[in-house]
């Protein structure tokens, strides 16, 4: 251990083991007091503390929580973080038991699997950061998160959720962790944790910015350092300079202030690393300085932190004395660094026309997944449910799915990409060609009055796709004022998807449509997207005939998707189809050779949609 942090005085205090819940190891943490007894001011109690939050004094807060070097075994963080977490939580709170409620839909169980539980796919493998969680508290952790995925079907790439997750789990029980995660994910003032790559990129970029104006020397100093690799990759690291790094009590210390303050935390902490890593590793004799040239600053600013030199207290005292940078500067830089950012995938042509990423998602999206559940569908003293429904929340038990088509990564794509008010409902097997046999007739009986339904083929060539089908099947019988037939019928809430062996989600074209139309259809579009907010996206009477083209079915096939071709074509025994590019969801063909055999077709409904 370096020599600054042998000056610490370092206890073990009898509670150890009774500081933390029982899905903690406690015998690799070290407790660290930043000087003797005496020398400060006592520590101040949650029970000092509470009024401030209480009453809202955020501001009087903030030096409180920045100068109270709390030991890591101190009771105060299982009240202080909780309550901490809770001043960002957007609307009501979620009742007790409500997590729970959600954990059995999901799994069908509230005991922990004896199996690993499959992490959403926004999870970095290689970050999921236990510290010194049991193996116990790591399968808490992943159902935690597991749970949050699902309810957030929105958040696309995340690494940083999964270790704030197991930090947390470190001075909480498991739903009181889930509920500060949920808050954390929905804040509306304060931004705590990132839910796309795009904004992950932004708070590096950020984070780059902020260190070229404030932290020169140290920013000058690294770009020297990182040599052919540039300073860009050593910066893409940030985060984890922090949450992987950093010595856990330092990291506990850091969290304190996050769950107050936000990312600014965060930025504010790596400067500090930048400018005492500089300190350090300017000596061309110096230990980092031979570091960094032997093996690359990024493995030298890493293991720097790992043996961080100073205390927590010295860490987060160079962090809030960084002069004249302030909240409104970040928010400025970020904002800007997110605009040019979009705007160079514009001119790139990374357009949404196609839906192969979800990168830019709004955020603020998991804000409302989140209130939808914690508002509507979870009955409160004086409050009704909107309507009958086959759950009390909303969680879709995607585990209990039997498909002989997907697998659980798969499913919980396609999850991902339905309408957030119909991952509220249970979905349910209306007809699958294994146990039904392959007739047309049987599929009408057995799925017509259903709606929503979705469309799950797999060929014989082992493709993959299908579609989400948004009106009943039954409106094929359904005639015009002349009393023609309809030909075509749907809303353009369906979509087309393929899940192997690409990924990809094609909706209408009237969602997405390109920037570069003529005005008139620009107009278009503006007033599609207002009635994007109803519960079902009305046809724009203006908007081409060929791109309305959703759905339609006879006695001898069903399609769905036209204009210049059928996106899905099957005949009356289920056996053949045919797939390619068409004018109402602008996709390519589903499969590569356009024709098709059916190896198994299933079908699902949503009980109580």
């Amino acid at each position: 251990m370096p020599s600054a942090m042998l000056s610490a005085v370092l206890e073990e205090e009898p509670d150890l083991y009774e500081a933390f819940p029982p899905h903690v190891d406690p015998t690799g943490i070290t407790i660290l007091t930043d000087s003797p007894p005496g020398k400060k001011a006592p520590l101040k109690t949650f029970e000092e503390i509470q009024p401030l939050l209480q009453q809202g004094r955020k501001r009087e807060l903030k030096p409180l929580i920045r100068e109270n070097s709390w030991p890591i075994n101190s009771p105060v963080r299982a009240q202080l973080w909780p309550a901490l977490c809770r001043q960002h939580q957007h609307g009501k709170s979620m009742l007790d038991g409500f997590y729970w409620d959600m954990v059995t839909q999901v799994f069908g169980t509230v005991e922990l699997p004896d199996k690993p539980i499959m992490l959403p796919p926004f999870v970095e493998a290689t970050h999921c950061l236990g510290y010194h969680l049991t193996r116990k508290g790591r399968a808490v952790a992943d159902r935690v998160v597991s749970v949050l995925g699902y309810a957030c079907p929105d958040i696309t790439y995340s690494p940083s959720l999964y270790p704030i997750t197991a930090a947390l789990l470190h001075f909480m029980p498991e739903e009181e962790c889930y509920h500060c995660m949920a808050s954390l994910v929905a804040s509306k003032e304060k931004m705590f944790i990132t839910q796309t790559k795009l904004l992950n990129e932004v708070t590096w970029k950020t984070v780059m910015q902020i260190a070229k104006k404030y932290a020169k020397s140290a920013a000058q100093h690294l770009s020297r350092l990182s040599g052919a690799i540039g300073p860009e990759r050593i910066y893409a690291d940030w985060q984890w300079w922090i949450l992987a790094a950093l010595p856990f009590p330092h990291l506990v210390r850091v969290l304190d202030c996050f769950f107050h303050e936000g990312i600014k935390v965060f930025y504010r902490v790596a400067l500090a690393i930048l400018i005492l890593f500089h300190k350090h590793s300017s000596n061309q004799n110096s230990e980092w300085y031979a570091e960094a040239t032997k093996n690359g600053a990024d493995h030298a600013i890493d293991k720097f932190c790992r043996n961080m030199p100073v205390t927590p207290t010295k860490l987060l005292r160079t962090a809030f004395t960084i002069r004249a940078l302030s909240s409104q500067y970040i928010s400025r830089v970020f904002i800007k660094t997110e605009m040019t950012l979009k705007s160079k995938q514009v001119i790139t042509g990374s357009r949404l026309v196609k839906s192969r990423s979800s990168d830019n998602l709004p955020t603020s999206q998991s804000q409302v997944n989140i209130q939808m559940m914690s508002h509507t569908l979870t009955i409160r003293e004086g409050a009704h449910s909107p309507g009958p429904r086959a759950l009390s929340m909303g969680v879709y038990p995607i585990q209990a799915i039997k498909s002989q088509i997907l697998d659980q990564s798969e499913l919980f794509t396609l999850w991902s990409w339905l309408p957030v008010r119909i991952t509220m409902y249970q979905p349910v097997l209306l007809y699958t060609t294994e146990e039904h046999g392959c007739s047309l007739t049987t599929f009408f009986v057995r799925v017509e009055h259903h709606e929503p339904t979705l469309l799950m083929i797999k060929t014989c060539n082992n493709e993959v796709f299908g579609a989400y089908c948004s009106t009943r099947w039954l409106e094929r019988n359904q005639k015009d004022e002349r009393g023609n037939r309809q030909a075509y019928f749907g809303t353009g809430e369906t979509f087309l998807f393929s899940l192997h062996p690409d990924r990809a989600k094609y909706p209408w074209v009237g969602c997405v449509e390109e920037e570069q139309k003529k005005k008139q259809q620009e107009e278009n579009i503006q007033e599609l997207k207002e009635l994007g907010d109803e519960e079902e996206k009305k046809v724009d009477e203006r908007t081409p005939h060929a791109k309305n083209l959703f759905m339609a079915a006879d006695s001898t096939m069903i399609t769905v998707g036209g204009g210049d071709g059928q996106a899905i074509w099957m005949d009356e025994n289920i056996r053949f189809g045919k797939t390619d590019r068409c004018s109402t969801f602008n996709n390519p063909p589903l499969c590569p050779s356009g024709d098709f055999e059916i190896r198994v077709l299933e079908v699902y409904g949503f009980a109580g949609a």
